[in-house]
């Protein structure tokens, strides 16, 4: 599986331009990106599910795929927020998840868009004299979550609907010069409402989407000046869909989302799982050279500087289930062997129990929250791709033996005696007595020392832990250990220390 990110230009297989669109291929066709302006565009179809995406007659879409990046992703649910267009718009614009941004639903009750403001704001701030352009046909988007700030802000009225946002994104990119376009189409979601996803009415509307989407990139394409940008265009959605039609539901196609790039160094053909919602604000600012400030606290990191972990090694290992019954036959999602250098301790753990969750367990967001809905797993937001997860609950839907003891263990990190070092993880942590979280380090193979307790719930976070390194130690090695029994859970990924 390719990482999806290159430094050369984009190079695109004759199969693959064949595959694609007019105004996608000459996208593909892009020669040295050296000294090309950078620009954006953004293009978000409300509601699509990119598993029906591949179901329509989308030529333009399924030829960026060919061109570029396609990363499937997953939100949350609540109570972190439905899965609605308030919040979903608010993550994907300005790079935070809704614990952060606020949005909660449509009416924006609450929000926190002034500390976390959205991508061309924050463009406009760092560089005034690039040009931003917005246009949507769901109106909230450019009335409340793109500021006041940004150049341009239209939000197309009722009756011109997608041809009236389509046609002024496409005059905007033709003669008003910008370098950061945001585009948002609606009728995907509409006809999803009103047929359902499953629909022929739902792939027709793709379809339509498909077409509106082709002709704001031909736009792009056919500028004068064309040969001379880089042009990173990313297509996203906000949510997805049942079946029957709706959304704002934890379910699995509720909860769905992607990315679909290219220009800015994507490569062709290239899949993705380690992408999430905020990585589209974030992208879009590192494309423009707009250096993120860590004060900013975005949760989203650019597609063009991918950083897998360990556990993101292991996705061509994982198998399908063995006791779980709510996950599909064919959903690929768990193993317990752990990826090289790491280990895991299981001379304590009780036995019995559901056999994929016997002990720490690596696993992906789809199989993980498919085991059991409505617990909370589905805000797990900061994990990607494969993590680390120890879920006494699950555990113990079977008949067990004893209790939930064991330990993930890490291999051992270099660092320098009598300075400091940084150990940092993703994790998040949901409590029921007696269940424990601890964190515990080990210096040149001592004895380990607890630095982190958890006893009471954690939101997903990234942690931070700073270490003293006594003087002579050379390597450090972090311990997770989880005991309780029926309880919850413990989620663990993106492990790194950090010599100071």
């Amino acid at each position: 599986m390719s990482s999806g990110i290159t430094r050369r230009s984009l190079l695109v297989s004759t199969a693959a331009l064949a595959a694609s669109a007019g105004p996608v291929a000459a996208v593909a066709r892009a020669a040295s990106r050296a000294a090309k302006t950078p620009k954006v565009l953004v293009i978000g179809l409300d509601g699509t599910l990119l598993g029906r995406v591949k179901d329509a007659a989308a030529p333009t879409l399924k030829g960026l795929m060919a061109a570029g990046l396609t990363a499937p992703s997953s939100i949350y649910a609540n109570p972190l927020a439905p899965t609605s267009s308030g919040p979903g718009w608010s993550t994907l614009i300005t790079g935070v998840w809704p614990d952060k941004h606020k949005v909660v639903n449509n009416e924006f009750t609450g929000h926190n868009l002034a500390q976390y403001p959205d991508f061309l704001t924050r463009v406009e701030r760092a560089k005034p004299d690039l040009k931003t352009y917005a246009v949507s046909s769901w109106a909230p988007i450019t009335d409340i979550i793109f500021s006041a700030e940004v150049d341009q802000r239209v939000s197309t009225p009722g009756a011109e609907y997608d041809t009236g946002t389509t046609s002024r994104a496409v005059e905007q990119v033709k003669s008003g010069d910008p370098d950061a376009v945001f585009v948002q189409l609606d009728n995907v979601d509409h006809a999803g409402h009103t047929y359902g996803a499953a629909s022929q009415q739902y792939l027709d509307a793709i379809h339509g989407v498909d077409a509106q989407a082709g002709q704001i990139i031909a736009a792009v394409t056919s500028r004068a000046t064309y040969g001379n940008e880089d042009w990173l265009i990313m297509i996203t959605a906000d949510h997805g869909h049942t079946d029957a039609g709706g959304h704002g539901g934890s379910s699995w196609p509720e909860r769905q989302t992607f990315m679909i790039a290219t220009g800015g160094g994507v490569s062709a053909g290239s899949v993705r799982y380690d992408v999430r919602m905020p990585d589209v604000a974030a992208s879009a600012l590192a494309h423009l050279g707009v250096p993120v400030d860590p004060a900013w606290g975005l949760d989203g990191r650019p597609v063009q500087q991918p950083s897998p972990d360990a556990f993101d090694a292991l996705r061509g290992k994982l198998q399908k289930r063995v006791d779980e019954t709510g996950i599909g036959a064919d959903v690929i999602g768990f193993t317990h062997t752990p990826p090289s250098g790491w280990s895991v301790e299981n001379a304590k753990m009780g036995t019995g129990g559901v056999t994929e969750w016997r002990g720490w367990s690596f696993t992906t967001d789809e199989f993980w929250t498919k085991a059991e809905r409505d617990q909370q797993r589905e805000n797990n937001i900061r994990a990607r791709n494969v993590f680390a997860v120890a879920d006494g609950d699950e555990w113990s839907d079977k008949p067990v033996s004893g209790t939930f003891d064991s330990t993930l263990i890490s291999p051992a990190y270099e660092v320098r005696g009598g300075a400091r070092a940084t150990l940092t993880y993703t994790t998040y942590y949901r409590q029921e007595a007696p269940q424990k979280g601890e964190v515990l380090v080990s210096y040149d193979g001592g004895a380990p020392v607890a630095v982190k307790t958890y006893t009471a719930d954690t939101p997903s976070v990234v942690e931070t832990v700073r270490l003293d390194v006594p003087a002579g130690v050379r390597k450090a090695q972090v311990r997770f250990r989880y005991t309780g029994g029926n309880n919850w859970y413990w989620v663990i990924d993106g492990v790194k220390i950090t010599a100071s």
